[in-house]
């Protein structure tokens, strides 16, 4: 189909993700018109106006935004940010039973507005929602989609580029699974450039063992946990994992990246959200079925779809 033109994205809810989002689409010029919307008149009208004092350090994207659902009409891409925030020492899947009732509310008044949209959903637990407002809207899979491990992927590659001594760009490695406890990485087609991981030697000697991988993925999990601990939130690093999931989607890249869409049976798992490698493009994400698992890569990941599935039917 071709990037479009004259392209939107609404970010629904403003707050520290939903502002952080449209900051980083305003400044990456992700979107030719960046929407802001929140039911919280007060609070989107001052972060779009902020937004907007900025715009001539910026390019071509405009921002928008406010309280009237009138907003989102137009949008090409809606992201959903809206719900309560994960609290200091909150799991994802804590916050379930609230975002759930959220989003339900949200979907469809959105689709009155924008039928036409991919929907990608970030309120947390984004997997666990995606499948929810899946089976709400009738939309079909590849349309909405959670932006899942996108950030995690990307914390697990700066990690091992800093140890390895290479770019982030050069790390080849997913997290796949839930975006939350039970996510792992495919340590087992990962690699630096084209060396196994296990095979890297960097400049200094330095070399991965299988205990010091299974500490970097042990740190990667609990990344959100220790910025939250230290300031409340996480906002930065999610907003550019938004904007780089809009890119992708607007300038129909097809490129390959972690979102969690309802799987139709990969690897015999079915019926649940999870990140997997997909290809994101103008018409969504469709996940990679030819991604490869170890024996005890296929045990994790249907461990978490099992830990999934066990929330997700408590809210139905």
């Amino acid at each position: 189909m071709g990037a479009i033109e004259n392209s939107k994205v609404t970010i629904v809810g403003a707050g520290s993700v939903g502002s952080s989002a449209a900051y980083a689409c305003l400044i990456r010029g992700s979107a030719r018109h960046i929407a802001l919307y929140d039911i919280a008149a007060e609070r989107v009208d001052a972060e779009v106006l902020d937004l907007a004092h900025g715009s001539q350090f910026t390019g071509a994207s405009d921002i928008s935004g406010g309280s009237d659902l009138s907003v989102v009409a137009g949008s090409h891409v809606v992201v959903i940010t809206a719900g309560a925030k994960q609290k200091p020492g909150q799991t994802r899947i804590e916050l379930a039973a609230v975002n759930a009732r959220i989003v339900a509310d949200l979907m469809p008044q959105l689709l009155s507005v924008a039928p036409d949209a991919i929907y990608v959903i970030v309120s947390n637990p984004c997997d666990v929602l995606t499948v929810l407002a899946q089976e709400q809207s009738g939309l079909p899979a590849e349309r909405i989609f959670a932006s899942g491990t996108v950030l995690d992927t990307s914390r697990l590659r700066w990690k091992l580029a800093r140890r390895a001594g290479v770019s982030t760009s050069s790390v080849h490695a997913y997290i796949v699974g839930e975006h939350g406890d039970t996510e792992f990485p495919l340590w087992s087609t990962a690699t630096i450039g084209t060396v196994p991981i296990l095979n890297w030697v960097g400049p200094d000697g330095h070399r991965f063992t299988p205990d010091a991988l299974d500490a970097v993925a042990v740190d990667v999990r609990d990344a959100a946990y220790t910025v939250i601990k230290g300031k409340g939130a996480t906002n930065y690093a999610i907003g550019l994992s938004v904007a780089r999931i809009v890119e992708a989607i607007l300038q129909d890249e097809h490129a390959v990246m972690p979102v969690s869409t309802v799987l139709p049976g990969l690897h015999g798992v079915g019926g649940v959200a999870l990140s997997v490698p997909s290809i994101v493009s103008v018409k969504g994400a469709r996940p990679v079925d030819q991604t490869v698992f170890s024996p005890s890569e296929l045990a994790l990941f249907r461990r978490s779809a099992d830990a999934l599935r066990a929330v997700t039917d408590s809210l139905r």
